[in-house]
């Protein structure tokens, strides 16, 4: 890999795993009706993409790999996860108690999110090396970040706005996101990687 700054950029706005690779939907949809709580899940899965994503990396290549364990490997990610999850519930149930509360159920479900899963397994898949895989779980977890700032922006002026009854609901949601997600589109051919 020559250029890392076109492969983070790549990440964030042409491989997005919300809009292209249609993974991570649970959160999105669901945490996505206010400004702060959709900016709280951002960090906090972002947090548990990039430490995991370090963990599973050494963990695959340094175990399960040469000890000829990788039937083990969903198992022992998905443990890490959950740990990781757990982890970071704990610390903000004690240092922030009103993000805490404000995240609410979806900080547990942090560990079903499947691009939680998805971002380590590519590293794996690809090949990727200590620093890509880094990379690319900063640039992955960016990407779900800023569309779901951008999504919970444009909902709270949706629940603001005048909409035909028809619409009202889920089907504006959805029409929104089929929008949000021809404008990344767009950005597909800008960067060859």
């Amino acid at each position: 890999m020559k250029n890392y700054f076109l492969f983070f950029i790549s990440n964030i706005l042409i491989d997005n795993f919300i809009l292209v690779k249609f993974l991570g939907l649970c959160p999105f949809t669901g945490a996505s009706n206010k400004l702060e709580v959709s900016i709280g899940i951002s960090f906090a899965t972002t947090f548990v993409i990039f430490i995991s994503t370090i963990i599973l990396w050494c963990i695959n290549f340094l175990i399960l790999s040469p000890f000829d364990l990788v039937y083990l490997r969903i198992i022992v990610y998905m443990l890490i996860i959950s740990f990781f999850v757990q982890f970071l519930e704990t610390i903000l149930c004690n240092t922030s108690p009103f993000l805490y509360r404000i995240l609410g159920i979806f900080l547990p479900l942090i560990t079903t999110n499947c691009a939680v899963l998805a971002i380590p397994l590519f590293c794996l898949y690809e090949n990727y090396t200590f620093l890509e895989s880094i990379l690319y779980a900063l640039s992955a977890s960016f990407g779900f970040s800023i569309v779901m700032i951008i999504f919970s922006s444009i909902r709270e002026r949706i629940l603001l706005s005048d909409i035909p009854i028809v619409f009202k609901g889920s089907p504006i949601v959805l029409i929104t996101i089929s929008l949000i997600s021809i404008v990344f589109m767009g950005f597909r051919g800008l960067i060859k990687v």
